[in-house]
């Protein structure tokens, strides 16, 4: 198990320095460095905590898979990830959560995505890495993709919190009016926009895989276009 350690090391800093500087942290951080500048201080430190689970996640040895992924995982996993990619791909149309949007946007009525659940980015990063998980479901993928689904669902509740404590009211009806959780029927009520464009995603990140080393996924595990 030592083989992990940096590994979980550089998975324990990415996940704890983003809830200290999005929570605990955050107000001091404003003050000292401006607005502006703690966004490029959260940024510089998240892509270089990331950079180094990256790194630690490419260099460490791959061990024994914990059950076989045969069709019917990768067949959930490949709509898990379509699923993903369309909540991804619209989260950046009206999304109240985003740094910089104003307060008032929590007061709209459910739009695009939002009407399946209003962290459609996080849940799209979780969707992805329990995906992941099936279907290489190794000891160092548990490791890395299992951070991103914590901090994407903790990370959620966390910033609900935070979002009441600023907005009040408003923000209190905007979770009246949407999920937490995935709404099933309410992906096929998110609009045609969303579903292009994840599609498109979804098919351009599938196909890629191979350079990255990978065994085919989606389609293409199946089909040669």
């Amino acid at each position: 198990m030592s083989e992990y350690v940096l590994l979980a090391a550089a998975a324990i800093l990415f996940v704890g320095s983003h809830f200290l500087m999005s929570h605990p942290w955050r107000a001091d951080m404003v003050r000292r460095f401006g607005a502006n500048g703690f966004l490029g201080l959260y940024s510089l430190v998240s892509f270089a905590t990331f950079g180094w689970m990256l790194f630690e996640f490419g260099r460490v040895a791959k061990g024994d898979v914990l059950w076989p992924a045969r069709d019917g995982v990768w067949m959930a996993a490949s709509v898990l990830t379509l699923v993903a990619a369309v909540l991804f791909s619209g989260s950046f149309i009206r999304n109240p959560s985003l740094p910089g949007v104003p307060d008032a946007m929590a007061g709209q009525a459910p739009f695009g995505v939002f009407k399946a659940t209003r962290h459609p980015m996080m849940w799209g990063f979780a969707l992805w890495g329990i995906a992941h998980i099936l279907v290489a479901p190794r000891i160092d993928n548990f490791i890395f993709a299992g951070s991103l689904v914590f901090l994407a669902l903790v990370g959620s509740k966390a910033q609900e919190i935070k979002k009441r404590k600023l907005i009040g009211a408003e923000w209190d009806a905007w979770l009246r009016r949407t999920h937490f959780a995935i709404h099933p029927v309410a992906l096929f009520q998110v609009g045609i926009g969303p579903w292009v464009a994840g599609i498109i995603l979804w098919a351009a990140a599938t196909w890629a895989h191979p350079y990255w080393n990978v065994a085919g996924a989606g389609l293409f595990r199946w089909f040669s276009f």
